[in-house]
Order: C-alpha cells, then sequence, then structure tokens
C-alpha cells in the first residue's frame, strides 16, 4: 500500500512540476502550436509576452518574415504590413543559459540589445550565432524564453511559404500567415 500511495505521490508531483511553466497556443489560419515559457529563466520577457498574449494583442497580426532554415517572425504587424503599436522595449535577458535551437521561441529586437517588444521569432534550426556571448552589445544575443512543445509540422509548414517583397520589408509570406490569437493553453502538456 505505501508503495502504491509512494508512487501516486511521485505522479501527482511530477505533474505540478511539468505544468508548472505557462503554456499558450499560438492559432494560425496554418494551423495551431503550442508554447511552453520559461518565467524562472526569462521572467521579464515572460512576463511582457504575456501581458500582451492577455490584452489579445496578438490577434490578427502575422508571420511577416519568414526564411526557412533560420526562423519565422511575427507578433507586430497586421495583414496589410502596418506595425502596430507597442508597450515600452524591455531588457535583454539572453545571458539566462537558454539557447537559439530548434523549436525555441525568442524576441526579435533592432540592434539595440534592449529593443523587444512585442515581435518574436521560433528557430527552425540550432542558431548558435544568436545566443549570449558577453555583454557586449555586439554579442549579447537574443533572449530565449519557451520552445515549442506541440506543432513543429505547423511552424515548418509556415517555413515553406513562398516569400518576397512588400514595400522595404522582405522575407514576406506571398500568402498572408495569420496569427487569429495567442492564448493561454487551458489543457496544458
Amino acid at each position: 500500500m505505501r508503495r502504491i500511495f509512494a508512487l501516486m505521490l511521485l505522479a501527482i508531483l511530477s505533474t505540478s512540476a511539468a505544468a508548472a511553466n505557462p503554456q499558450v497556443v499560438v492559432d494560425t489560419n496554418r494551423g495551431s502550436f503550442i508554447i511552453e515559457l520559461y518565467p524562472e529563466k526569462a521572467p521579464k520577457t515572460v512576463a511582457n509576452f504575456m501581458q500582451y498574449v492577455n490584452s489579445g494583442f496578438y490577434k490578427n497580426t502575422i508571420f511577416h518574415r519568414v526564411i526557412n532554415r533560420f526562423m519565422i517572425q511575427g507578433g507586430g504587424f497586421t495583414a496589410d504590413m502596418s506595425e502596430k503599436n507597442t508597450g515600452a522595449p524591455i531588457i535583454n535577458e539572453a545571458a539566462n543559459g537558454l539557447k537559439n535551437d530548434i523549436g525555441t521561441i525568442a524576441m526579435a529586437r533592432t540592434s539595440d540589445p534592449n529593443s523587444a517588444t512585442a515581435q518574436f521569432f521560433i528557430n527552425l534550426e540550432n542558431n548558435q550565432f544568436l545566443n549570449y556571448q558577453s555583454p557586449d552589445p555586439e554579442l549579447i544575443g537574443y533572449c530565449v524564453f519557451g520552445r515549442v512543445l506541440k506543432g513543429m509540422d505547423v511552424v515548418r509548414e509556415i517555413a515553406s511559404s513562398r516569400t518576397g517583397n512588400v514595400g522595404p520589408y522582405s522575407d514576406v509570406p506571398k500568402e498572408t500567415v495569420l496569427i487569429n490569437e495567442i492564448r493561454i493553453n487551458k489543457a496544458p502538456l
């Protein structure tokens, strides 16, 4: 009896530990995928991302930059390539030990290391050159704050989109890849 109780307790503890990290569903016109977020490793980044999720900011934004075998980027533009207004930029937490490996999600930014707001990207390869190397602004890297748990096939389908130029923007999918919404996953994996 003790053995059964111990196994049940271990199963419960394992389940709660696994469910500790928040998960979001990214629902697109190409299918959905689930991302697990790492608030212990990137607390400010995850809080910032969840603020945009909870406010509905990502509804009807697009994946506006798609480079097969590199990454897909979205979360900042509408289908007509209008950039959405965002909140203040956040501090770069790239020195958190997480790597820009296949299936991870990271914050997009300008050349200013602390310029990330709402845009994010999902790595399609192990992009080591995007990892933190030092606090030098040229080597600080891009902050990873989660990973795709389920639906990498959808991410890869998006990555295979034919692309072209739209105004000053390159690598824009010729057929819109719409983010219908990003919402909290109410049935975590």
